[in-house]
């Protein structure tokens, strides 16, 4: 099951892609920032991250999109951003036909870690370790999106989803 994840963000937009099973190893295929600059027009941005989207989607063919859903945050514009730039990756996925799987903070946190109200630094970790790597993934927005589709895989809806696809598309 290859699944990549989204924590999205328009200045930072972290996008990890994994393959594995439940309960098999777990295999990193790639991990980036997408950034766009504070200061460009809000349309010249949601482009660009779109089109890195695009490029990134095309490259890794996943199986289902699993993006970070956008949670209570006192700054308006803080949370407008991280919801237009959900949006972006949401669309990559309905263009192709890609399931789609929306997760919250302290779902992520406790699929990887135990604990729903882990902060940064322990998601770090544990994704580093699942992963088996020999350094910690940063910034913190690519070790979200890591801990996006580890939680993905783990949870076993990738499965679920997918297999409901099929038989969709067998109908």
């Amino acid at each position: 099951m290859r699944v990549m994840g989204v924590d999205p963000g328009l200045t930072r937009c972290g996008v990890g892609v994994v393959e594995g099973r439940t309960g098999r190893g777990l295999r990193l295929i790639d991990v980036v920032v997408i950034r766009t600059p504070h200061g460009d027009p809000l349309a010249q941005r949601l482009t660009a991250l779109e089109a890195a989207m695009e490029e990134l989607v095309e490259r890794h063919r996943p199986e289902i999109i699993a993006v970070e859903r956008v949670f209570s945050q006192h700054n308006l514009r803080t949370v407008m951003g991280t919801a237009q730039a959900g949006a972006v990756a949401v669309l990559a996925a309905g263009r192709r036909g890609i399931p789609l799987s929306l997760r919250t903070p302290s779902e992520i946190k406790a699929a990887v870690t135990g604990s729903g109200r882990a902060d940064k630094a322990q998601v770090t970790a544990m994704v580093t370790r699942l992963l088996g790597l020999s350094a910690p993934v940063k910034p913190a927005d690519a070790a979200d999106a890591l801990a996006l589709a580890i939680t993905e895989i783990w949870r076993g809806g990738a499965e679920r989803r997918l297999r409901e696809a099929m038989a969709g598309a067998r109908r």
